[in-house]
């Protein structure tokens, strides 16, 4: 059997620009994240992203991981939120 999924929610608002998808996924790609799925919408000049993520085989801790993002979405101008999944649907429960 394979190892259990450790998921995470990353979600990424701001101000449209090139290159935020890029930017993110390529921390996702080198730290051994996989994107289980994402969906994104511009509404206007604003950006919304949603990722769910696997890193049940990350090469980095969450830790470093969610910092990584959490400086990129800085340098990039968007604010960028990752959470294990059941934290996630936790705060976002009816």
């Amino acid at each position: 059997m394979g190892t259990e999924l450790q998921k995470v929610v990353i979600t990424v608002i701001g101000v449209d620009r090139v290159g935020i998808v890029a930017s993110i996924s390529s921390i996702l790609a080198e730290s051994g994240a996989n994107i289980i799925d994402i969906s994104q919408t511009i509404m206007g000049d604003l950006f919304a992203m949603v990722m769910m993520i696997d890193i049940s085989k990350a090469s980095v801790e969450f830790k470093a991981l969610k910092e990584r993002l959490e400086q990129e979405g800085s340098r990039l101008g968007v604010e960028v939120k990752a959470q294990h999944e059941q934290i996630f649907r936790y705060m976002h429960r009816v």
